[in-house]
């Protein structure tokens, strides 16, 4: 393959041109927020994020590389096809019930961090425990995504895969950096545009080549392969659900999401933001879906490309890059590239931003450092963007199974975080030791199920397992979700059982080890469990005040927005009465 310098140059262009918006957009708003809140004006925006920029940035966020080469591949592959598509249906419904459920509670209460609530709940050290596997999901995302970049780069201009994800890195990386969640949004409009502007300029380029076969013809009938329209088998329902229900109910707990929702300018913007997200990753699916299904209806021994298929040579994964390389003319490819390349920047600038953000917040300032200075919050936040920058980039470089640590990280934000907050947002009782308990069973249920994409071979075997060609053994049985139910059922169970036992003085107050249910509601624990002290703070000072956000683990969560359920508080009413 030739080396093409026009799209080298293409690149580099594209490339400076989010580098400058991200670096205007840290300058425009450098001044925002006022001194003492620089760190949650980084995290947040400020919260004054508008609907347009919202709608765009939260929508590039689900949106990425493995958004749009995930959902081609999935429509290419024979057998499998648009019913084996889930991510546009399924994100947009998360979106849908994020919106609907979980939106409102969290920006209403003043959150920063999706691990708010827990730590204010469950104390410091579950929020501690909650961040190893939202990082997890986070960093292995961002890394899965690096890697994809690379080979697609590599397809269309022949360059090498190490410098074109170093260089990406570095991009989303050093904006991220300079302007926080504010360079991360005002790039994604950008972003955004590009991906639409780019595949849909592609599109009607691939359908009018002389090899490729009328898509509508293909979708039903079988001419170079099965129709892309694809089927669910009988013997694949409960794996269908599996997966159905994990990307709708597991999408939601993301710290990328929840600081777009956190970020927004009231309780019901957050709401908005999250329905206009769910309709824009619909209308972005649809030139990947096209994009597949012209994979699918390609003859591809007239082609470049030649023989055997990408199937057959098992580059099925890259089938929007070889439909972009080989059946548009090379000016157009260049297009689809920087749309390839804007939807990789833009969910791996939010993934980073995410992990610095629950690291500064929820476990430096929160868990070891409660006096720490907004400067010290600020200069931890740049410092992890760059370590959790480079930790994505070496893992894309160096790990042979990026993908398959993504998939078990984003299982275990589904079946050990998802719970967990059902239970702290809706549950009422629930405690940090049924918060332990369901961590841990989620956790063993999930791994004793198995990966094959680690080669993880299962200790349990459900129910419709097979064993594969490469001996693998294949799980039918939606063991992910019965250990998702089986995590949110002992959360509850544990915690009411916890509660009943020391309260009933069957269990002495000293075995509370944890401060969950004896200590919790003492004056001296207050703070684990309401927004303010009853002791330190008088009813008429409340209204005008702008709290700080980095004095105390009490003062932290205490947000103007809860002064309005303060009257229906029956300690804070007793001092007032006093």
């Amino acid at each position: 393959m030739a080396f093409h310098v026009e799209g080298l140059v293409a690149i580099v262009v594209f490339y400076l041109a989010i580098l400058a918006v991200g670096i205007w957009a840290a300058w425009k708003t450098k001044n925002t927020g006022s001194e003492g809140d620089r760190s949650e004006a980084i995290i947040v925006g400020g919260r004054d994020i508008g609907l347009l920029v919202g709608g765009f940035t939260m929508t590039a966020t689900w949106v990425g590389g493995g958004y749009i080469n995930g959902t081609a591949e999935a429509v290419y592959v024979p057998d499998y096809g648009l019913a084996w598509a889930q991510a546009p249906i399924g994100y947009s419904l998360s979106l849908i019930l994020g919106g609907l459920f979980f939106a409102k509670p969290m920006r209403s209460k003043g959150y920063v961090t999706m691990l708010d609530p827990f730590q204010q709940l469950y104390g410091k050290r579950m929020g501690g425990l909650l961040f190893i596997p939202a990082l997890m999901g986070e960093m292995f995302w961002a890394a899965a995504i690096f890697s994809a970049l690379g080979a697609t780069i590599s397809v269309i201009i022949d360059i090498n895969v190490n410098i074109s994800v170093i260089i990406s890195a570095l991009i989303a990386t050093m904006y991220t950096l300079v302007g926080g969640l504010y360079s991360v949004a005002y790039t994604d409009v950008v972003q955004l545009f590009c991906i639409f502007l780019g595949l849909w300029i592609s599109v009607p380029f691939a359908m009018s080549h002389p090899a490729v076969t009328d898509i509508g013809l293909t979708a039903v009938h079988h001419v170079y392969q099965a129709p892309w329209l694809g089927s669910i088998n009988s013997l694949d329902i409960y794996t269908w659900l599996d997966n159905f229900f994990l990307l709708t109910l597991g999408g939601i707990p993301w710290q990328a999401y929840f600081q777009r929702v956190l970020s927004s300018s009231s309780a019901t913007y957050a709401q908005v933001l999250s329905f206009l997200a769910a309709f824009g990753c619909l209308v972005m699916a649809i030139p990947a879906v096209m994009i597949g299904a012209i994979g699918a209806s390609t003859a591809w021994n007239q082609t470049e490309y030649g023989v055997p298929d990408p199937k057959s040579k098992k580059e099925a994964d890259m089938i929007l890059p070889i439909v972009l390389q080989y059946l548009c003319p090379v000016y157009i490819s260049f297009f689809g590239l920087g749309a390839v390349s804007a939807a990789v920047m833009s969910s791996a600038d939010s993934s980073i931003l995410s992990a610095s953000s629950m690291f500064a917040r929820n476990i430096y300032q929160l868990s070891f450092r409660q006096n720490a200075s907004d400067r010290e919050i600020v200069w931890v936040m740049r410092i992890t963007i760059l370590l959790f920058g480079a930790s994505a980039t070496a893992m894309a470089l160096l790990a042979s199974s990026v993908y398959g640590l993504w998939y078990l990280s984003s299982d275990l934000v589904y079946i050990i975080i998802f719970p967990q907050l059902l239970c702290v947002l809706f549950i009422k009782g629930t405690n940090t030791y049924g918060a332990i308990a369901g961590y841990l069973f989620g956790l063993v249920l999930r791994i004793t199920g198995g990966e094959p994409y680690l080669y993880l071979q299962p200790l349990i075997f459900y129910p419709g397992w097979y064993q594969d060609d490469n001996n693998l053994y294949i799980q039918r049985f939606p063991f992910k979700t019965l250990a998702m139910l089986t995590s949110f059922f002992t959360n509850v169970t544990v915690s009411y059982l916890a509660k009943y036992l020391f309260e009933s003085g069957t269990l002495p107050p000293k075995l509370d080890f944890l401060d969950a249910v004896v200590a919790r509601y003492s004056r001296e624990h207050m703070d684990k469990a309401t927004l303010v002290k009853s002791d330190n703070i008088v009813l008429n000072e409340l209204a005008p005040v702008n709290p700080r956000h980095s004095l105390t683990l009490s003062s932290t969560f205490t947000n103007k927005e809860a002064f309005n359920y303060v009257d229906s508080s029956p300690e804070l009413s007793n001092t007032e009465d006093n």
